[in-house]
């Protein structure tokens, strides 16, 4: 039997001096994304928001008025809502009300399939959902007095907030097993080490139909908003190269809920351990400079915007450009253009991806203090120790021949965890170079 589906008024306001690319067409996709029934797209323009109701009280009544004549069941919002204003217009509009990052953690709760994804979405959900409890239990609270009404010791709001925090908690110590669990499996590559590409972009650019079309697998692809959640690795065939690990992600989108970026941290952890980070972008979206500033805003915020990034113009085969390499005067790659539906440019890809993940041995010198000894430990791990001696304060002088990546990873891994030695040098491209090895002070 099917469920009938929620008839939907949709709510897209502009703000004076905001540029409107696409008149709210995203918004559309995804309510449609949802199995809403869309009666209409309301646009409403504001010089700034309403602290009440964020429309102003005269187009709350409008809107009213049509949440009358349709029968709506829901008004949906392209904004951020405060608790205090979704609540107002659920009053005067008589129906529930929802906003954008309400709507994102919807499609995400119903697109999830695997249980680390399950719980990140429901630690998301419970973290909004703790600044929205309604004060609905007032017959129970203490305070009121009277005949049968010195209720319990504490009020039915405050115990669903404990109950929400209590599992948040236990929400946040399965996603720290998971953490581990991911971090044993990276390490087991890091002793390789293998290089790690990893795919990021805006929603729906066709990281996962790339992801396809360069691991020759079959994930599941579709031409629709967050198709894909979980997290996928793939070995990337390059002539020239061992092996080579293909990473696709979850797509970002502006204005994504802060929680849902922290409760899928775990997941992009493999964002942040890659070597080089592959932008994809629709080549053929009216908006593509504001979603390449989306992405970038979201690599920020999850410590990933200083790794090296190769910009990957995808969907030429609709923009009608030539696939292959997009160079400067001087000769330097700036990005390239693909089609993953068509294969065009695919081969320039995969060389500028060998050009840029090319692995390089390095001879490095260093000195460790004495209560450092783990870094010491790692090295033997992943490096082949040529020298090492230790002097009277027990410091540690060490020889090594080490790859490039596995150098880049250690490095960063040490100023993660506040060590001091070694200081904090350049990038291995700039460190000084004596003969056919490099020195580290």
């Amino acid at each position: 039997m099917d469920v009938p589906r929620e008839r939907v008024l949709l709510v897209h306001v502009i703000l004076h001096g905001e540029v409107d690319l696409d008149d709210g067409a995203e918004f559309f996709h995804l309510a449609t994304d949802c199995d809403a029934d869309v009666l209409e797209l309301l646009p409403v323009a504001r010089s700034r928001p309403d602290p009440a109701t964020f429309i102003g009280s005269g187009k709350v009544q409008e809107l009213a008025e049509k949440v009358r004549e349709t029968a709506a069941d829901l008004v949906l919002f392209d904004r951020t809502l405060s608790p205090v204003q979704e609540r107002n217009l659920e009053r005067a509009l008589q129906c529930r009300v929802m906003d954008r990052v309400g709507l994102i953690l919807d499609i995400f709760a119903r697109r999830a399939r695997t249980h680390e994804g399950q719980l990140q979405v429901e630690l998301a959900q419970l973290t909004r959902l703790r600044t929205r409890l309604i004060r609905g239990w007032t017959h129970l609270e203490r305070q009121r007095g009277g005949i049968g009404l010195r209720g319990p010791g504490e009020t039915q709001l405050e115990t669903d907030r404990r109950l929400i925090g209590d599992r948040i908690q236990s929400l946040r110590q399965k996603l720290l097993k998971v953490v581990a669990h991911r971090r044993t499996q990276r390490r087991a590559r890091q002793r390789a080490p293998v290089p790690t590409v990893a795919l990021v972009g805006y929603t729906n650019a066709g990281k996962s139909t790339l992801f396809n079309a360069l691991t020759q697998r079959s994930n599941h692809a579709a031409d629709r908003l967050f198709a894909t959640l979980d997290p996928a690795i793939g070995r990337l065939p390059i002539a020239g190269q061992d092996v080579v690990l293909l990473a696709d992600t979850v797509g970002f989108m502006r204005d994504l809920p802060t929680d849902l970026i922290a409760a899928f941290r775990a997941t992009l952890e493999e964002v942040n351990q890659a070597q080089l980070l592959l932008h994809v972008v629709d080549g053929s979206a009216a908006d593509r400079d504001t979603q390449m500033a989306a992405v970038a805003s979201v690599l920020g915020e999850i410590g990933a915007d200083a790794l090296p990034v190769l910009v990957v113009f995808n969907k030429v085969d609709r923009t009608g450009e030539p696939g292959g390499g997009i160079y400067d005067a001087s000769g330097r790659l700036l990005a390239v253009n693909v089609s993953a539906q068509s294969g065009a440019g695919l081969d320039a890809l995969l060389q500028a991806i060998l050009e840029k993940v090319g692995r390089a041995m390095l001879r490095v010198e260093l000195t460790l203090n004495p209560e450092e000894g783990a870094w010491r430990a790692s090295l033997h791990r992943v490096a082949t120790v040529l020298e090492e001696d230790f002097d009277a304060e027990g410091k540690i002088r060490m020889v090594f021949d080490i790859d490039d990546l596995a150098w880049r990873r250690l490095r960063a891994q040490m100023r993660r965890h506040g060590c001091q030695a070694p200081e904090p040098t350049p990038t291995i491209p700039e460190l000084i170079k004596e003969g056919d090895w490099y020195a580290v002070e």
